[in-house]
C-alpha cells in the first residue's frame, strides 16, 4: 500500500513537474513573441520617422505626412497593448494622435514647378532613396488596408512623377557637365538614358513631353558634332595616308 501511495506520488510530482516545465515554456514563448514584436513596432516607428524628417525638401502631400504618422501612432499603440508599462509610451501616444489630428488634409500638394535638384551627387542619391521609402511604406499601408486604394493610386502617381523628374534631371545635368568636359559621347549616352525614362511613360505629362522635346534636340546636336568630328577624323586619316603615297612614289632624288 505504502509502495503504491509512492509511485502515485512520484507520477504525479513528475506530471506536475512537466505541467510547469510547459507553462514556463509557453511563457518564455509569449514574451519572447513580445519582445520580438515591440522590436519590429520599434523598428517601423523609427523607419517612419527617419522618412518623415525629409518631408521639408521634398513635395509631397499633407495627407501622405499623415499616413506615416498614423503609422508611428498605430505602431505604439501595439507596443502598449504588448507592454503597459513601457515607459512614456503613453505619452507617445498622445503626442502622436496630437500630431495625426492636427495635420491638413485639405492643404494643397506643393506644384512639382518647385522641386529643385539638389546641388551634389550625394544629396541627389539620399532625395532618390527618400523618395523610394515614400513609396515603399505608402505601399507597405495600402496592403495592410490603412490606405484606400483611390488615396493610394493618387500618393503613388505623385511620387512616381517625382522620382522620374529626380531622374532625368540628374542624367540631364551629367549630360551638360559631359559637353563641357568635350566628352560629347558620355553626353550622348546620358541624354539617351533620360530620353528612354521619359518615353517610357504611357500617359506622359506635359512636363515629359516638353522636356523629352529638349532633350530630343540636344541630342541631335551632340549627333551632328559627332558625325562632324568622325568626318574630319575620316578626312585628316585620308590626308595623311595620301601624303605617305606621294612620299613613297616621289622621285628619289639624285646626290
Amino acid at each position: 500500500m505504502i509502495f503504491t501511495i509512492v509511485i502515485i506520488l512520484i507520477v504525479f510530482l513528475i506530471v506536475v513537474a512537466i505541467v510547469v516545465n510547459a507553462l514556463q515554456q509557453h511563457k518564455d514563448k509569449v514574451e519572447a513573441e513580445k519582445r520580438t514584436e515591440i522590436a519590429k513596432q520599434k523598428s517601423i516607428i523609427d523607419e517612419t520617422e527617419n522618412v518623415l524628417m525629409a518631408v521639408e525638401t521634398i513635395p509631397v502631400s499633407q495627407k501622405l505626412v499623415q499616413i506615416l504618422h498614423q503609422r508611428v501612432f498605430n505602431a505604439l499603440k501595439i507596443i502598449l497593448a504588448l507592454n503597459p508599462a513601457m515607459p512614456d509610451i503613453r505619452q507617445r501616444i498622445s503626442d502622436a494622435e496630437s500630431k495625426v489630428k492636427s495635420i491638413n488634409v485639405d492643404q494643397p500638394t506643393p506644384s512639382m514647378e518647385s522641386f529643385k535638384l539638389p546641388d551634389n551627387d550625394k544629396l541627389i542619391i539620399q532625395y532618390i532613396q527618400a523618395i523610394k521609402k515614400f513609396r515603399v511604406l505608402l505601399r507597405s499601408e495600402h496592403s495592410k488596408g490603412k490606405v484606400e486604394t483611390q488615396v493610394f493610386a493618387v500618393e503613388e502617381k505623385t511620387l512616381a512623377t517625382l522620382q522620374l523628374r529626380v531622374n532625368v534631371e540628374t542624367l540631364a545635368r551629367r549630360a551638360n557637365a559631359a559637353m563641357q568636359s568635350n566628352m560629347l559621347g558620355s553626353a550622348r549616352q546620358y541624354y539617351e538614358k533620360a530620353i528612354a525614362a521619359l518615353s517610357s511613360q504611357t500617359q506622359p505629362s506635359e512636363y515629359v513631353q516638353v522636356r523629352k522635346a529638349e532633350l530630343e534636340e540636344q541630342l541631335r546636336v551632340i549627333q551632328d558634332n559627332l558625325r562632324n568630328a568622325n568626318a574630319q577624323e575620316v578626312a585628316k586619316k585620308k590626308e595623311e595616308e595620301r601624303d605617305e603615297l606621294d612620299e613613297l612614289f616621289a622621285p628619289k632624288k639624285k646626290w
